[in-house]
């Protein structure tokens, strides 16, 4: 069998989009067109290479493996084309890695730091909701995603979660506070900023709480850690956070952290769809030890 790579082309570039409407306005061609092209490479491969779902098509298993070896074809193109254009470094390893839009921003810098000064590599970062980057990943428009909770993959959705790091959850709040006895007295009286009822952080605090009958007062549920930060630091309340959120203030003193809760911790995890090879970038990231990210040395920077 010869590949068509016209065909091949069409079909990455409706990968890319998900929509066939989308894809047909952007190559000027009806979608008729479009679709009976697509159509064509399916018989040639002898596979569907997509999964109708509404108007969206979302990648088969074998449109997944399709679309890995046509990103890789067409990025090539583009390097070849730049090189001769203007005199571009050619062979640059791409790697797109997702956050969830509340996770860390201290976090995300330290686990991504080994990369941060690479000259070989292009890295793009994207935030977003944990449906939509999941929707990315399985379009292979991300090759990770960085989540304080992890997912259960199936057939369809081969997702893979690995913890990287685990870290206990403490009682941060403004220095030279004095305290007697345990957590239990650090809390009762407090008023207290928390995250939101969905995180797993709050999940786990709640049951602390109920455990040893404390109705803490909540001052404010906040979703975004950024926002948890900024608050905790300039209203002078008492937060539950993980210590890596609040790293540069805990650092200069503006902040102190008054001890774990027994229990309470924040799981970080990369998420990855299952394949076979992985980039030399990935293997680097996900081979670091959860210290060198966790307790990464920051300067002035914003959470």
């Amino acid at each position: 069998m010869k590949l068509n790579y016209h065909h091949l082309y069409y079909f990455w570039k409706v990968a890319r989009t998900g929509h066939l409407t989308k894809a047909a306005e952007s190559l000027h061609i009806s979608q008729s067109a479009l679709s009976g092209q697509i159509r064509k490479l399916e018989e040639s491969l002898g596979h569907d290479l997509f999964i109708r779902e509404g108007r969206r098509l979302k990648l088969s298993e074998a449109g997944r493996m399709a679309f890995s070896y046509a990103e890789e074809i067409f990025r090539q193109g583009e390097e070849l084309s730049a090189l001769f254009a203007n005199g571009a470094q050619p062979n640059r390893e791409i790697l797109r890695i997702g956050a969830v839009a509340t996770l860390s921003r201290n976090f995300q810098e330290g686990f991504l730091q080994p990369l941060l000064n690479r000259e070989d590599l292009e890295l793009s970062l994207q935030s977003s909701h944990i449906d939509e980057l999941l929707r990315r990943l399985s379009a292979h428009r991300l090759d990770l995603i960085l989540s304080n909770q992890a997912v259960q993959g199936d057939e369809q959705n081969p997702w893979r979660s690995r913890l990287i790091a685990k870290q206990p959850v403490s009682i941060i709040g403004p220095p030279g506070v004095t305290f007697t006895g345990d957590f239990v007295g650090m809390l009762r009286g407090q008023s207290l900023i928390v995250p939101g009822q969905n995180n797993n952080i709050r999940q786990a605090f709640d049951q602390l709480c109920e455990y040893h009958l404390l109705r803490p007062s909540i001052a404010a549920e906040v979703d975004d850690m950024a926002m948890m930060r900024l608050l905790t630091r300039d209203t002078g309340h008492f937060a539950i956070l993980p210590p890596v959120v609040v790293r540069d203030e805990l650092k200069s003193g503006a902040l102190a952290d008054y001890g774990a809760l027994p229990g309470v911790f924040e799981e970080f995890y990369a998420i990855s769809i299952r394949r076979q090879f992985e980039t030399p970038a990935l293997r680097e990231l996900l081979a670091q030890p959860a210290d060198s990210f966790l307790n990464w040395p920051a300067g002035d920077h914003s959470d």
